[in-house]
């Protein structure tokens, strides 16, 4: 397969439409090419940028314009925590700062104006005193991204400049992507999903509808109908909030596909949004990565999304897929569980946990063990079963926390559940649930299950807190005693 760096814009698409704000306010690839060499000198080769990201035109033209340039992003929200960024700028002592216009107040004395544009300013940052004297980045290091779960984790999935390359073109070939597309990002651009999504459409020159608003939000239709958005991605709680808003019945003469990633989708959902594609001549596209694996691996194909419901399909163009019972036994014969392994050439470098780990080279050699465990039918199509670490054993029996949340979202329709806890101790939570619904919940769960009703107990809560992707933060559920 032939990649090439989406950055590098062709001439030919300069007069095509590129990004397109809901503000109204757009700009073509001819426009980037004109941005990009007005900052270009005034950016240092080989640094480090933090990158705090809104879906804006500011924000994905200085991404490109650090591929371009050499420079490392690292892509964080705009809207993060001031005492996680704090902690991040601490543990990898950036060489400049982007923020948004209206966030610029709270940059430190430390940091100058170096370029801006777009409603962005980047900073040169230099920390009170002398600046440690700290390794090169690695030549083939491009990109930075946090782990899923908490933006607050010094831990950085690093990603080479062939990783974001051959992904892009990866998914635009799956997807069959020319340059009449035009989705709406309803994913931040720092989140490994959103981002795959505005990188692989830029490949096929396509026009990109950028909104910060919610699907909950009426302006986010208005958008979506006013500019003929073509599709759009989503996590398993983007389409648990569709199916409340009665999505099945919008006219939306313009889209013509939905892809879901970000975690399992529960097969009634999974079969209901597949029966709506189906029935409307659209096409519904569930698949599966991580940023570890830059992002996407797996995709089901929209022709299989009925025939093959609750499975994440098959590998992308590029990559292979195995099943391992441990790291050195292959699995070859259908319908058994072992641990997922992906090969290709988006598996990303490594981790860094400090500036220091920016210097180092290509840790996985193409090969990610993903930490899910999964199963594969007879025609050679995968379904994940679990996380690897998301198990418990109570009283002797190995429990799958994420297959528990499954049965409780399959029985109880609209229902929010989140498990979490400890060998023996297995604590269950469900939103806008009463206590006397938690009592009647833990019968059924153990009468399902056959586990002991001594070893777990469910809880009511408000909401299961979220990342701003929609993925479950089980580290901030409350520890309540047993």
């Amino acid at each position: 397969m032939e990649y090439k760096e989406f950055y590098k814009i062709n001439p030919g698409l300069s007069k095509r439409l590129m990004l397109l704000e809901d503000t109204g306010k757009g700009v073509t690839y001819g426009d980037f090419t004109a941005f990009y060499s007005s900052v270009e000198n005034k950016l240092r080769t080989g640094t480090l940028l933090f990158l705090f990201c809104e879906n804006s035109i500011g924000a994905v033209f200085f991404y490109l314009a650090c591929l371009n340039k050499k420079i490392v992003p690292l892509l964080l929200d705009a809207k993060m925590e001031q005492a996680l960024a704090a902690r991040l700028i601490q543990t990898y002592a950036p060489d400049y700062i982007a923020f948004p216009a209206d966030l610029c107040a709270d940059v430190s004395a430390d940091a100058v104006p170096a370029a801006e544009g777009f409603g962005y300013t980047v900073y040169q940052y230099t920390p009170a005193g002398q600046r440690a004297p700290y390794p090169a980045l690695h030549p083939d290091l491009a990109l930075l991204l946090t782990t899923s779960g908490s933006t607050g984790s010094p831990k950085l999935v690093r990603q080479s400049r062939k990783n974001i390359s051959a992904n892009a073109a990866s998914i635009a070939d799956y997807l069959d992507l020319n340059a009449s597309e035009r989705p709406i990002t309803t994913l931040p651009m720092h989140y490994t999903y959103g981002l795959s999504i505005i990188n692989s459409h830029l490949l096929a020159g396509a026009a990109v509808l950028l909104t910060n608003r919610s699907m909950v939000e009426k302006e986010f239709w208005e958008f979506f109908r006013q500019e003929q958005a073509s599709s759009f991605g989503g996590v398993p709680y983007t389409y648990e909030i569709l199916r409340r808003l009665s999505f099945f019945d919008m006219e939306l003469p313009s889209l013509r596909t939905m892809t879901q990633a970000g975690g399992k989708l529960a097969p009634k959902l999974h079969r209901e949004f597949a029966e709506y594609a189906a029935q409307t001549g659209r096409s519904f596209i569930v698949m599966y990565g991580q940023t570890e694996a830059t992002a996407r691996m797996g995709y089901l194909p929209a022709e299989d999304a009925l025939r093959k419901c609750g499975s994440m399909g098959i590998a992308i163009p590029g990559g292979r897929f195995r099943l391992m019972e441990d790291k050195d036994v292959e699995i070859t014969e259908p319908d058994r569980t072992g641990e997922l392994v992906y090969e290709g050439e988006n598996v990303t470098m490594g981790y860094a946990a400090c500036r220091a780990g920016l210097a180092k080279g290509d840790e996985r050699g193409g090969v990610l063990f993903t930490g899910d465990m999964a199963m594969r039918d007879a025609d050679g199509y995968y379904y994940i079963t679990g996380r690897k670490k998301r198990f418990l054993k109570l009283f002797g029996m190995r429990v799958n926390m994420d297959e528990i949340e499954r049965l409780l979202k399959a029985e109880y329709e609209g229902v929010q559940a989140a498990c979490a806890g400890e060998d023996d101790h297995m604590r269950i939570f469900l939103a806008g649930a009463d206590e006397a619904f938690c009592r009647q919940a833990e019968l059924w769960i153990a009468a399902k299950t056959g586990l002991h009703p001594s070893g777990l107990r469910v809880f009511p809560i408000d909401v299961i807190p979220k990342n701003s992707a929609g993925k479950t933060l089980y580290q901030k559920l409350p520890d309540i005693p047993f």
